[in-house]
Parts: C-alpha cells; sequence; structure tokens
C-alpha cells in the first residue's frame, strides 16, 4: 500500500489518462479497488468531472509514505507515555497496528529511534493532563480561526468565562497551552489547557491576527510563562548587565529587568519551589537570591548534596 500512493493520487488529481500514460479502464479499476478498500469515491460526470476522495463514516487503510510511518509510529510512543490523559492505552493498541504491517525496514529504524530517544522526566511532581478532546476542538478552532467560549480556572481557584479566538496550542513539558485573543479583554492571553473546562465553538469566525511585534507562538507563551502569575514567584539580582544577561537566560528562566550598567534583577515563578530551585541552579551566572527567603533552604539542599558528590575529588588535591 506505501508504494501505490503518488500513482493513485495523480490519477485521482483531474488529469486525463492520456497525459498519465495509462487507459480509463486502469483509472477505473484502481478507483474500484480504493472504494474496495473502504475509500469513498465520488465520480461526477462531463466536460469537468473526474474522481474526488472524500471523508468517509470509518476509516479505511492509510496509504502512508515511508517518513509519515515514522513520525506516526514515533509520535504514538510518545503519546503512550505523554501528556494526554486518557490516550495512553489507546496509543499502544493504535502503534501495535501500524507495527504490524509496517515493512521490515520501516519497523527497525522506528525500533532505532525508539531505542535511542529519551524522554526528560516531568518538571513537576504531579503535572495534570490535558483532556484530548479539549486539545482536539481547540485546534479546530485555530485552524479556522473560530471563537470559542469556555470556563478558566485561574491558578487561585477563581473561575471565570472566556470568551475568546484560539491562535495556537503550545506544549512545554508536560503540560499544553493555548495562545489566544481574548474577546472580552482585547488583548492576547495565555491558558493552561488543564484548566479548560467546557468549551465550546461559536461559529462566528474571527479576523486573521499576528502575535505582538511578529513573534511566535513559542516564543509568546514562554515569555508569557515567565512573567505571568504563578503561585510561587521569585526573585534574583545577576550580577552582568540586562543586554549581557540576556545571552545567557532563556524566556523559559524568566524575565529580565534592567538596573544598572553592572547588574540586572530576573524575575521568574513557578507552581513548585523545589523545581523553582532546580530552575534557577541553571543559570551559568552569577546571582544573588533577593525574595522569597523560603527558596534559600532548597537552594542550600541543591548546593549540599553537590558538594558531598564531588567530596572525593576535593580531597585528592587538598
Amino acid at each position: 500500500m506505501l508504494g501505490l500512493r503518488p500513482r493513485i493520487e495523480a490519477r485521482l488529481g483531474g488529469e486525463r489518462g492520456d497525459r498519465l500514460g495509462v487507459t480509463p479502464r486502469t483509472i477505473r479499476r484502481d478507483v474500484d479497488r480504493l472504494r474496495e478498500l473502504g475509500y469513498p469515491v465520488h465520480a461526477t460526470h462531463g466536460n469537468t468531472g473526474g474522481y474526488r476522495l472524500t471523508a468517509g463514516a470509518a476509516m479505511p487503510p492509510l496509504l502512508l509514505d515511508d517518513d509519515e510511518a515514522i513520525a506516526i509510529a514515533i509520535g504514538l510512543r510518545t503519546a503512550a507515555a505523554g501528556a494526554l490523559t486518557g490516550i495512553e492505552e489507546t496509543s499502544l493498541r493504535a502503534l501495535a497496528k501500524l507495527e504490524q504491517v509496517l515493512p521490515h525496514r520501516l519497523r527497525s529504524r522506528v525500533a532505532a529511534l525508539s531505542e535511542a530517544a529519551v524522554s526528560l522526566p516531568p518538571q513537576d511532581a504531579a503535572p495534570p493532563a490535558a483532556d484530548p478532546a479539549v486539545l482536539a476542538l481547540l485546534a479546530a478552532a485555530c485552524v479556522t480561526r473560530e471563537k470559542v467560549r469556555f470556563a478558566y480556572t485561574a491558578a487561585g481557584g477563581r473561575e471565570t468565562r472566556r470568551f475568546a479566538q484560539p491562535h495556537r496550542l503550545v506544549a512545554a513539558g508536560r503540560r499544553w497551552y493555548l495562545v489566544a485573543w481574548d474577546e472580552d479583554r482585547a488583548d492576547w492571553r495565555t491558558f493552561r489547557t488543564d484548566r479548560i473546562t467546557a468549551p465550546h465553538r461559536t461559529g462566528v469566525r474571527g479576523p486573521e491576527r499576528e502575535l505582538p511585534g511578529g513573534a511566535d507562538a513559542v516564543t509568546w507563551a514562554m515569555d508569557a510563562l515567565a512573567g505571568g502569575s504563578g503561585t510561587i514567584r521569585a526573585r534574583l539580582r545577576l550580577h552582568l548587565p540586562a543586554e549581557k544577561a540576556a545571552q545567557h537566560v532563556t524566556a523559559w528562566q524568566g524575565v529580565l529587568e534592567p538596573v544598572d550598567d553592572r547588574s540586572c534583577l530576573l524575575h521568574t515563578h513557578s507552581d513548585s519551589m523545589r523545581f523553582l530551585a532546580y530552575r534557577i541552579t541553571l543559570l551559568t551566572v552569577d546571582y544573588t537570591l533577593l525574595d522569597p527567603p523560603e527558596l534559600a533552604e532548597h537552594l542550600a539542599a541543591i548546593a549540599t548534596r553537590a558538594t558531598r558528590a564531588i567530596r572525593p575529588f576535593t580531597a585528592r588535591e587538598s
């Protein structure tokens, strides 16, 4: 089936049989074969007639090239241990079916990629997973620029009703975020999708919008996360000017605020004090913790473990 795709697509593209070098009988035979496989192929007559593939009521066999088959297999492996709740088992079943029909050359490539690729552990102890039905609805709205209504629960527990035009979905670790234009607030907002409930499409399409400054959705979401409202917020003084600090600090790590020609402030936040400490230790510049003071204990614990880890080497040097 993998090798039939280019030939079948060409014959269903409105091309004349003589241009393709095949007879009308061959085209009809291929169309009949597609229909036997479950593909709904509609025929129209006349000078502008031809064949057209349409969506059906059930899934027919898929015609995939090699790269597409590998991409789907790797995606299913990721989903089986990923950030979508309720589809882990489904992903495994789909992967088992796909691997049964993959040619040996592709199966070995998928196996090699799976063995060589590893995933980072979750950043938080138990991050909530996104509902795949919610993601599917929001993704469709992003494509069609359709406005949606939904309930949103903020970090503090307050629930509001929102009316927004979805722009992009961004995956960050095991969490998904929706970047959208908030119609009621006339401004861009970033929403955690696991806090979105009861979404429904309105059938109203909005204008095509671009993020301010031509930013891409990933950069915008990371900036919003670094400077947004987290349950735990921290402030550090970095011992170099902001323009130089920007070369070492990513948007994921926080937002910089210029102070003088020798230092700047870093504002960052997280829902976990422990993870916030780990994030700070990834900084490659000198810094001083300003607040919150409770974070000092977690940083000290990391420093203590690191000191114990290198003690055999420091003892040799002394």
